[in-house]
């Protein structure tokens, strides 16, 4: 058995072997359309990304978890559709799918248990994120928070790559978002136990048009 604190150690760190390092969250074409250049404007991406893109996955995680946990295969194929419509962007709903295979792939064969077929074999990522921590015997709040770590831990780090940033700095803001990380994950929780239509439906149009520009780049070193 796998203690509870370790696996959420596992599940958060940005080497866990779900692909999700070969993508920047859309702040590589981001930083190609002159929106993100400095600490500065790189901080107010990551927290629009964590009240918009990470608030979303965050309830959706939240309720892939619970839903798990009561082996609900309907409501799964409920929450597909229902982040499926809060994601305009083509380009990001197949970035979505990819990474949430390879998320179940690698919890597979690091836990394997039955009740992920209820998930199905392509889920968006952040339902398979709260399948995955409900295998490993975490709640709603631990996916809550793993999916928002996620929304920003990721562009961070591909910001020290693509703008040369100093890494304390860029981890210092991560830092400042901690306490608008935690009340975004309270939320979440909550709203995962009502209906579905109450999940977080928070739109990012920037986003949007920035996963659409990036899949047709020929020239770029993240994936998204």
């Amino acid at each position: 058995m796998v203690d509870h604190g370790a696996a959420l150690l596992l599940l958060a760190d940005g080497r866990f072997p779900a692909g999700g390092y070969a993508h920047s969250g859309g702040l590589e074409p981001t930083i190609a359309a002159g929106r993100v250049h400095d600490l500065a404007t790189l901080e107010a991406f990551l927290q629009g990304r964590a009240l918009t893109a990470g608030a979303v996955a965050a309830g959706f995680a939240a309720a892939a978890c619970g839903t798990l946990s009561d082996e609900d295969g309907k409501r799964f194929i409920a929450l597909d559709a229902e982040l499926d419509a809060r994601m305009p962007s083509p380009a990001q709903r197949t970035t979505s799918r990819q990474l949430g295979r390879q998320l179940l792939r690698a919890v597979g064969a690091i836990r394997p248990d039955p009740r992920l077929e209820h998930v199905g074999a392509r889920p968006h990522q952040p339902i398979g994120l709260g399948a995955a921590v409900a295998v490993f015997g975490l709640g709603r709040r631990d996916a809550a928070w793993v999916a928002l770590h996620e929304s920003v831990a990721g562009p961070a780090a591909a910001a020290v790559r693509l703008l040369s940033l100093d890494p304390f700095s860029t981890h210092a803001a991560l830092a400042r978002l901690g306490p608008l990380l935690d009340e975004l994950a309270g939320s979440a929780v909550a709203a995962s136990h009502g209906e579905l239509d109450d999940l977080p439906a928070g739109g990012a149009p920037l986003l949007d048009i920035a996963a659409e520009d990036h899949a047709v780049r020929h020239t770029r070193l993240f994936a998204s």
